[in-house]
């Protein structure tokens, strides 16, 4: 997709289709006003005639348009005038820019972020429009047959503003944005491929593939030795019972001296999680290949990283292994040494997100980050208290935090912060070991970041728990891609630009 930004009336710019919002009660944008006298009053004549009401997201495609500079006019409702917000704004960006996908037209140019100024900066409204195309235009067919469906016609899509200044931050934020959507389809196609194809060794060739496609990218792969050489018994003890090779994937971006403290993103990579021996109940297993979307999204930011060349150093660390029941796997009751040198005593075999992490966390370490950021679809209990809106944010600074829930709202990926600490790690005690993996099954969120939180003495760190906002069901079923938007834009944000 190529993208450019106009600024200017509306009325005088030729286009295959124009994209207008509208509110209710037929109170007309700007943009639509210029275009609805240019039309001599269609627009209006629209809504009082009831053909189109406003609604939020309600679209209208326009044909047969005379003496008008585009091809097709497209009318977006944005719901009632004076109650637009940032939400409403991006919906209807994405509903517009979803319905002019469908159309013939080869080129295109939204109004909908035209004169928003206040609720969405122009740099975001160019980074939203083209997270909106990849939306509309996002397909996954890797296991399909025969005939592919049509790709979108659309070849060029341009972002109207009010002035130039407002027109080159919205295309400087749509070249940005792009960088980032091809973070977040790597994710998507990660994610999304099935499991007995994307195993941790697959996994580990898409990490070396992207190194090899971007100067600034190094991979290392270690195996099963080098895991166990490094004393990761808490990783090791997840793989014990899958006949898939473990792989500890590291990604470096080198953007800055090798002096600047790196900052390390570490992603929880089970390729397939069955619960091992506590075994997960049968319906939706199948979404359980989504359980290394953390590892894909930190892929997936590494990608957006390498084409944004930013200017600072960037490590991925990726754990991945199965979570399978065999006669070798780990039980309920046994008790592993983790790299640190702390023993766990594993009492349900279905929380193996911490056990990898804990000793990738560790590992970590060795990289003297500037702050480390762990991505994990951690626990069903973080559905359960922000269900598929919101990430869960957890850490032990909060300046950190801080910085994360900013770039979240500024994006739109927004996460929540939520605590942990003594209450919660009191629930870990064990007779047999230094702590156990699970606590009560209240709190079990913020429990698991608590026994995170243990082996990041003295390290910048926080927990994003993505287990609710990484992926759909049912329809729709599929990766989302985030928390790429979040995680770029805090790193953008970090190299000051």
């Amino acid at each position: 997709m190529n993208f450019f930004a106009k600024s200017g009336s509306a009325a005088k710019q030729r286009t295959g289709c124009a994209i207008v919002g509208v509110y209710a009660k037929g109170n007309l944008s700007e943009a639509a006003a210029e275009l609805d006298k240019a039309s001599k009053g269609l627009i209006s004549n629209l809504c009082k005639s009831g053909d189109f009401s406003g609604k939020a997201s309600e679209t209208l495609l326009v044909h047969n348009l005379v003496k008008m500079p585009c091809t097709r006019l497209l009318l977006v409702g944005l719901g009632p005038k004076g109650k637009l917000d940032r939400r409403t704004l991006t919906a209807a960006l994405n509903a517009g820019i979803a319905a002019a996908a469908k159309t013939g037209a080869t080129d295109a140019i939204s109004y909908l972020t035209h004169g928003t100024d206040a609720l969405i900066a122009p740099l975001y409204a160019g980074r939203l429009t083209a997270e909106a195309w990849h939306k509309a235009s996002y397909r996954f067919l890797a296991h399909k047959t025969g005939r592919k469906p049509a790709a979108p016609k659309t070849q060029r899509l341009g972002i109207g503003m009010e002035s130039r200044a407002a027109a080159n931050a919205a295309l400087r934020g749509a070249e940005q944005g792009l960088a980032i959507t091809q973070g977040m389809a790597l994710t998507q196609d990660l994610a999304n491929t099935a499991a007995n194809v994307c195993t941790p060794s697959y996994l580990a060739r898409e990490a070396q593939k992207l190194a090899r496609e971007h100067k600034s990218l190094t991979a290392e792969v270690m195996g099963p030795a080098e895991i166990r050489k490094l004393k990761m018994g808490a990783f090791e003890s997840v793989a014990r019972g899958t006949e898939e090779p473990a792989r500890l994937i590291v990604i470096k971006h080198k953007g800055a001296p090798a002096s600047e403290a790196p900052v390390v993103l570490v992603g929880k990579g089970i390729t397939f999680d069955t619960g091992g021996i506590s075994l997960k109940p049968p319906p939706a297993m199948d979404e359980m290949k989504f359980d290394m979307n953390g590892a894909a999204s930190v892929i997936g930011t590494m990608r957006a990283v390498a084409l944004l060349n930013l200017p600072i150093n960037v490590v991925a660390v990726v754990p991945s292994c199965e979570n399978m029941p065999s006669g070798r796997a780990t039980k309920p009751g046994d008790i592993v040494t983790s790299m640190s040198g702390k023993t766990i005593e594993i009492l349900n075999t279905d929380a193996e997100g911490r056990l990898i992490l804990c000793d990738a966390l560790t590992y970590a370490k060795r990289f003297k980050p500037s702050e480390i950021i762990d991505v994990a679809t951690l626990t069903g209990a973080c559905v359960i208290a922000l269900g598929p809106f919101l990430t869960g944010l957890m850490g032990n600074d909060d300046q950190l935090a801080e910085e994360l829930l900013a770039a979240g709202k500024r994006t739109g990926d927004e996460a929540w912060h939520l605590p942990i600490g003594k209450d919660y790690e009191e629930t870990l005690k064990s007779n047999f070991a230094d702590f156990a993996n699970m606590g009560t099954r209240e709190g079990g969120a913020l429990i698991a970041g608590s026994f995170l939180s243990k082996f990041t003495e003295g390290q910048r760190w926080a927990h994003l728990d993505i287990a609710g906002t990484a992926w759909k069901s049912g329809s729709q079923k599929g990766s989302t891609g985030r928390p790429v938007p979040l995680l770029i834009d805090f790193l953008l944000n970090k190299a000051g630009i």
